[in-house]
C-alpha cells in the first residue's frame, strides 16, 4: 500500500485542485494521510468535506500547536507514518494523472536490482504560475540540477531531490526514526539518509505541476540568469550561513547513523562538519581533500569566497 503524506497549512486557495489531482490518479491503491498545522482559514473544513466524501482515502490529523514551518510538519509525518511505500505531497501543486504509476514502476525496477535496501525515487516537475501556465517545462533544466550527481560527498552541500516528487520504501522509512536537530530541508534530509544507507534513482519525466505563487515556502529559481549568479556572489553572508547549515546537518547525520555508516562516510562527515571551526585556508583544503564542489563555475567561485 502507498501512503501519501500531505502537510497542510492555510492552503484553502489551491488545496481542492490538488486533492482532485490525487483522486484522479491512474494508480489507485493509496491513502492520503494529512496533517494540518493548525490552519486558520477553511483548510480543515475542506479536508473534512473530502474525507466525508472519500472515507477510504483520507486519514486526517491536526497538530495541537503550529510546528513553525512546512519542513517541521513534514518531518513529523516522515518520522511517524509507516507503510510499504510513502510519497510526499505539497498542498498547492497538481499531480499529473500517471505520477504514482510512473514512480511505482521505477521503484519496482529498483527493488529488483537492490532487494531489501532503503530506496528513494524522485522525478522532474513542470514549473507553473498560480494559474497553471507553464513557466518552465523542466525544473531540472531551469535549476541546472544533475540528477546523476548523487555520490555521497556530492549531496552534502547540494540537494538534488524535490520532496514533492519523491517515493520511498519501508526500509528507508524505518531509518527515519526521529527528526534531526539541524536540517536544512526535509527533502534534503531524505536524500542524505537514502544516499548514505541505500540507493537513490530518478525519472527524468515531469510528474507534477509545481505551482509558483506569493505564498510558496520554496521556489524554483532560474539559476541560469546572470542576475541570479551575481546575487549569489554579492550575498556572501547568506551563502555562508546556508553552507554552514549543511555542515551542521552533516554532523547530525553522523551522530544519528554512525553505527550504520562506512568508515569512509564517517571520515567525510567528521571533516565536513568541522569546517565552520576551521580557518579559511583549512576550509578550502578540506573541501578539496573531500572533493566537495558545486556543479557550476559560478557556484564554485561563491563557495571559495564565502565558505
Amino acid at each position: 500500500m502507498i501512503t501519501i503524506l500531505l502537510a497542510t497549512y492555510n492552503g484553502q486557495k489551491y488545496l481542492p485542485a490538488q486533492l482532485d489531482s490525487l483522486l484522479n490518479q491512474t494508480f489507485t491503491q493509496f491513502r492520503i494521510w494529512v496533517q494540518d498545522d493548525v490552519s486558520t482559514d477553511s483548510t480543515w473544513d475542506i479536508l473534512n468535506a473530502y474525507s466525508t466524501k472519500y472515507p477510504d482515502k483520507f486519514h486526517l490529523t491536526r497538530r495541537n500547536t503550529n510546528s513553525g514551518s512546512a519542513m517541521n510538519n513534514f518531518l513529523d509525518l516522515i518520522t511517524t507514518v509507516r507503510d510499504d511505500y510513502l510519497m510526499l505531497c505539497d498542498q498547492d501543486d497538481i499531480w499529473l494523472p500517471n505520477k504514482i504509476e510512473l514512480t511505482m514502476a521505477k521503484m519496482k525496477e529498483m527493488e529488483r536490482d537492490f532487494p531489501d535496501l532503503p530506496l528513494l525515487v524522485h522525478t522532474d516537475l513542470k514549473v507553473v504560475n498560480q494559474d497553471l501556465q507553464i513557466i518552465s517545462p523542466s525544473f531540472r533544466v531551469q535549476t541546472k540540477r544533475n540528477y546523476n550527481r548523487m555520490a555521497f560527498n556530492q549531496v552534502l552541500n547540494l540537494n538534488n531531490v524535490s520532496g514533492c516528487t519523491t517515493m520511498y520504501n519501508l526500509a528507508l522509512a524505518k531509518l527515519l526514526y526521529a527528526p534531526p536537530k539541524h536540517c536544512v530541508m526535509h527533502d534534503w534530509w531524505l536524500q542524505l539518509v537514502a544516499t548514505a544507507l541505500g540507493k537513490v534513482d530518478h525519472i527524468h519525466d515531469a510528474t507534477l505541476l509545481y505551482r509558483q505563487h506569493a505564498e510558496n515556502a520554496c521556489g524554483a529559481k532560474n539559476v541560469r540568469k546572470v542576475s541570479y549568479k551575481l546575487g549569489r556572489l554579492l550575498n556572501g553572508g547568506q551563502l555562508r550561513h546556508v553552507l554552514h547549515e549543511t555542515c551542521r546537518q552533516a554532523g547530525c547525520l553522523l551522530d544519528m547513523y554512525q553505527d550504520k555508516l562506512t568508515d569512509n562516510q564517517k571520515y567525510i562527515l567528521q571533516n565536513y562538519a568541522a569546517i565552520p571551526q576551521m580557518c579559511k585556508i583549512n576550509r578550502l583544503r578540506t573541501l578539496a581533500k573531500l572533493r566537495i564542489f558545486m556543479p557550476s563555475f559560478s557556484r564554485n567561485i561563491a563557495l571559495i569566497l564565502f565558505i
